[in-house]
């Protein structure tokens, strides 16, 4: 048995328009791709080798980003230049800066601390306090249905009980 396939001209038409090849657009990002690799490759080189000279002239120009400019490497001392002080060194004013504001610093973590733990304990507070309400929640709803139980049999109309008749006693002899 032969399958007839009916083919329509139109989809022929676009199935020959479609291509294989990707995109123009395609074609340019995939071109620029290493183009921006190699690009950020050489960059690095360069700040490596001419760093130091471009931070210079960048602090230098600009004196709000002096952080950039290089810092001077620390100086290695030997033990036979240390001499111990006789009279207390006065600190530069920076110095005392960063020292008042790395206390401050010490007194503001201690803060949040205290905070952190006073929060964890109204934490605590809150899910005590929902668990009472849940409790006392339940409570209630028992009352109510005892007291539903009790006006339900008081609702009840009692059957009077039978008065024995004189001539039904028995008399003890």
């Amino acid at each position: 048995m032969v399958e007839k396939i009916a083919i329509d001209p139109a989809d022929l038409k676009k199935a020959q328009l479609k291509s294989e090849r990707p995109t123009v657009g395609k074609r340019f990002l995939l071109a620029l791709a290493p183009i921006t690799f190699c690009i950020g490759v050489a960059a690095t080189l360069a700040w490596q080798a001419y760093g130091g000279a471009a931070r210079k002239s960048i602090a230098a120009s600009f004196p709000q980003l002096g952080w950039l400019a290089p810092q001077a490497a620390p100086v290695a001392r030997n033990m036979a230049d240390v001499t111990t002080p006789t009279a207390p060194v006065a600190l530069a004013p920076d110095q005392q800066q960063l020292n008042t504001m790395s206390l401050d610093l010490d007194t503001v973590r201690q803060s949040v601390d205290k905070i952190a733990a006073g929060q964890e304990r109204i934490a605590q507070t809150i899910d005590q306090l929902a668990a009472d309400k849940e409790e006392i929640t339940r409570e209630i709803t028992k009352l109510q249905t005892i007291e539903q139980y009790i006006l339900y049999k008081n609702s009840e109309p009692q059957t009077p009980k039978p008065v024995p008749r004189p001539s039904q006693t028995r008399t003890a002899r």
